[in-house]
Formats: structure tokens, sequence, C-alpha cells
């Protein structure tokens, strides 16, 4: 470490892949180590907060199983799409009244079953927000993309 602080690369480029002690973050609660509401392999943290959320959603598609819903995407990326993306293009399947609609720059897309009920913008989420708040939008929105396979 630096006498700023800061890990320099190695002149000689070997590196140890350690992190010392000091480094590893814990609660400032309890001292436990620290773990982030993250992907950890295969699944996620999922703690009490967690297990309530899941419960809550799964009961409002329960109970919004057949009505008008709208199912908003803002920015999610291909690294979780089963944990939002592909649920809500399941949904917006499922349901002929529900709309899907994604606000994300480089990554907006829809499968063709629900192309005809989707809202697609390739754009920046706070650009899109700002036209927004200042009632100046005007947004094409297509879903021109291939059905996912």
């Amino acid at each position: 470490m630096d006498e700023n602080g800061l890990y320099q690369m190695p002149g000689n480029s070997d590196i140890s892949m350690r992190i010392p002690t000091e480094l590893i973050p814990i609660c400032p609660d309890d001292g436990s180590n620290a773990a982030m509401n993250l992907r950890a392999d295969d699944f996620f943290t999922e703690d009490e907060g967690w297990r309530r959320a899941s419960a809550a959603y799964s009961d409002f598609l329960h109970r919004h199983a057949n009505l008008h819903v709208l199912y908003l995407e803002l920015g999610v990326g291909a690294n979780t799409p089963v944990i939002i993306k592909y649920p809500f293009w399941q949904e917006a399947m499922d349901n002929k009244k529900a709309v899907y609609a994604c606000i994300n720059y480089g990554e907006a897309s829809c499968p063709y079953e629900i192309k005809g009920r989707s809202i697609c913008i390739d754009a920046d989420i706070g650009e899109v927000f700002e036209l927004l708040l200042a009632d100046k939008a005007v947004i094409e929105h297509t879903c021109s993309v291939p059905p996912c396979g």
C-alpha cells in the first residue's frame, strides 16, 4: 500500500492475490463479516429481508395475474437476467393485459411474442427521466429484436 492508502501494481507484476485483513469489510453493528445482497455462485444472499420481499412479490403476481400490469424494467443488464428481465417477459407473455417496458442503454429488447405490448427505450435512464420530468419527451417505442432463444 502506498502513502495514499492505495495498492499499486508491483513493478515486477508479481501479484499475490491476497487482501490484508484490515481491508475486509465488517458489519458496523456486530463486527461480523459483511455480505452484500449479491449473487454468490448460483444464488443471491437470501436473508430475512430478501425472503419478505420475495413473498410480497409472489403475492403481487398472484393477486394481479389477469389484471392490467406494467412490468417496468430499469437498467437490468445481462449479468442476472433471471432475477427481473426473464420473469417480467414471462409474466407479460402469460397475462395478455400486461405491458412490458424497459429503459436500458444498449440493452433494450423484448421477445417477439410480446413485441406488440412492449415499450423498449434504448437510452440513458437519467436522460429519459429528465425529458419526462421536463414534459418534453417524445419517445418512439419499438422493439425490433428477434425472439429470445
